[in-house]
Order: C-alpha cells, then sequence, then structure tokens
C-alpha cells in the first residue's frame, strides 16, 4: 500500500519530524509511548504502545536512516496480533523551494484467520491521518524546536520512591488530596495500562475534562499521553520518574508539548510569541506537576502518622 502528499514544508523540517520518533506521542494520534532499545545515527530499535480499534498495543521496531537516498525503512520486530508482520518506508522528494512531498508505503501480513481487509482499511486510515498531522505540524511556518518543547521539572522529596509511585498511580484517589482534581475515574484492563478520565480547574478557574492512557512500570516510572490535551496544544504527553537517594525521593516530572501557535495568541493575547508560550506552559504544567507531588508527601506523612497513632 502507498500514501503520498505532498507538504508545503522544506524538506529537513518534515523528514526531522518522521525521524525522531520521540515526537511522534504528540504528533500522531494513535502513538501513545515510544522508548528506545537501541540507536545511532543510521539504525534505531524502539518499542512503541498506540491505540490500536480502540485498544493499546505495543510492539518492538527496527528503522533505518539512508539519508541520501532521503529515506527511512522500518519493520515491525514483534507484531501485535492480527498482524502478523508489518514494515514499509518513508521517503522525502523535495518539489520546491518550500514543498516536500512524502510517499509513505507498506508492506504487510495477517495471521491465520486474519481479517486482511479489516487492517488493510486501518493502514489506509492512519496513513491518510498521519500525513495530515505531519503537514499540520510543518506547515504552521515554525522551526520544530519552536512549536514541539520539552521539560522538566526534577525534585527531592521527603517520602520513599515506591510510595509516591503509589500515590500517582493511585489517581482515583487524587479528589481527596490534590486540591484542583475534582473527579478521576480509572480503569485498568490490562496489568500497567490504564485510562484516566479527569475533572480539573485550572489558575483562572476554568474547568477542564482531559483522558489519559498511562502506561506504569511499579515503582519506577509512569508514561502518559493526554488524549484530550488543553486546547492550546495539539499534544501533550509527558512522564512520572521514581528513584531513591540518600536525601529522599529523587522524582522528575517530564512534559513533551506540540503548541497551537494560534490558539495560544487568542489564550495569552494577541502579541504572544511561541517562546511567551513555552514559558507559560513550563510554568502552569509543572506548578500542577510539583502541587500534586507535595499532595502525595502530605498523604504519606498522614497516612504514617494514622498508623503510628497510639490506641485509646
Amino acid at each position: 500500500m502507498s500514501h503520498h502528499r505532498v507538504v508545503e514544508a522544506a524538506l529537513p523540517d518534515v523528514y526531522r519530524l518522521v525521524a525522531d520518533v520521540t515526537y511522534w506521542p504528540v504528533i500522531f494520534e494513535p502513538s501513545v509511548l515510544v522508548r528506545h532499545l537501541d540507536r545511532s545515527p543510521t539504525e534505531e530499535r524502539f518499542r512503541l504502545w498506540a491505540t490500536v480499534n480502540g485498544e493499546v498495543k505495543n510492539w518492538t521496531s527496527r528503522r533505518e536512516f539512508v539519508a541520501r537516498q532521503r529515506r527511512i525503512t522500518f519493520e515491525q520486530e514483534r507484531s501485535a496480533a492480527p498482524i502478523a508482520s508489518m514494515g514499509g518506508q518513508w521517503t522525502f522528494e523535495e518539489v520546491g523551494a518550500r514543498s516536500t512531498k512524502i510517499t509513505l508505503d507498506h508492506h504487510f501480513s495477517v495471521i491465520p484467520g486474519g481479517d486482511q481487509a479489516a487492517i488493510a482499511d486501518a493502514v489506509d486510515r492512519n496513513s491518510v491521518t498521519e500525513l495530515a498531522t505531519l503537514a499540520r505540524i510543518a506547515e504552521l511556518g515554525y522551526p520544530v524546536s519552536q512549536v514541539l518543547h520539552t521539560f522538566e521539572d526534577k525534585v527531592v522529596l521527603d517520602a520513599p520512591a515506591a510510595e509516591l509511585y503509589d500515590f500517582v498511580y493511585r489517581s482515583d484517589r487524587w479528589p481527596d488530596h490534590v486540591p484542583h482534581v475534582g473527579r478521576v475515574e480509572l480503569t485498568e484492563d490490562e496489568p500497567g495500562v490504564q485510562l484516566m478520565e479527569m475533572d480539573t480547574v485550572t489558575a483562572g478557574s476554568v474547568p477542564h475534562t482531559t483522558r489519559s492512557i498511562r502506561i506504569c512500570v511499579p515503582a519506577e516510572r509512569i508514561d502518559y499521553k493526554q488524549l484530550v490535551p488543553p486546547a492550546m496544544l495539539f499534544g501533550h504527553s509527558g512522564s512520572w520518574e521514581f528513584a531513591d537517594s540518600g536525601a529522599g525521593a529523587v522524582v522528575t516530572a517530564r512534559h513533551l508539548v506540540a503548541i497551537n501557535p494560534e490558539v495560544a495568541r487568542e489564550t495569552l493575547g494577541a502579541h504572544t510569541t511561541l517562546a511567551d508560550a513555552r514559558a507559560y506552559l513550563a510554568e502552569a504544567l509543572g506548578t500542577n506537576s510539583r502541587n500534586t507531588l507535595l499532595c502525595g508527601v502530605r498523604e504519606v506523612a498522614d497516612r504514617r502518622a494514622e498508623t503510628t497513632k497510639s490506641p485509646r
């Protein structure tokens, strides 16, 4: 199967969006999480979590970069049923000073009894959507580094890392402990894969409902992707990482955002620059993360105080 699209953007900018898979969770709607297994300038292996027909699937892929031919090949090393194998390539052709033709090719097979037509429909639908999403970001007219922004807060807290992990993992308890959270519905049909719906109130008393997929590694990390990001963002993903140290738990809250410049100006003012938007988001999202962790520290302390009370 082959799909094409001409994007009104310079080839290096378009190529970069495809070549760096760490961007994918905030660019492509199905992509949830990417974890690199091996990486070099010419090839890489990674594990990808993505939604497929409403379910979270994961597989391991290998890619090779053929820079001279402006081509990226890919092959799934371990596919998710009903797909038996999947591979293909991205190719890029300069058709103008700021115009690039993207071609996305796929080849695949299905397990015995698998519905080949359904897979073909899914590949067709996803390919068209992916190319349109690439065009949306690339055609904004800004450097990728200004639109896609990553930032993190690292804090040392007086609580065991495992207990802080449990506080973040059990987000269904947040309405009792986190002031800006009004409601959380949390489901975990598959161990370590959560669907979370949450009502929050922003600093400006604006209510917001979001839905997120979370991938959890017990006592170590929780990665997430917002399925309904704030209006200012095309996409938002992030992670919580937990480790113990001699000074206490070290928790890193990391965020990756894809900024919608037009909505940023509507929200923050007509003269808002992307630098202004990045600073605003780093402060707003970082503050929420820090406050949530501090609430976790208080919850751990309260629970310990309760268990050490002398019986009356």
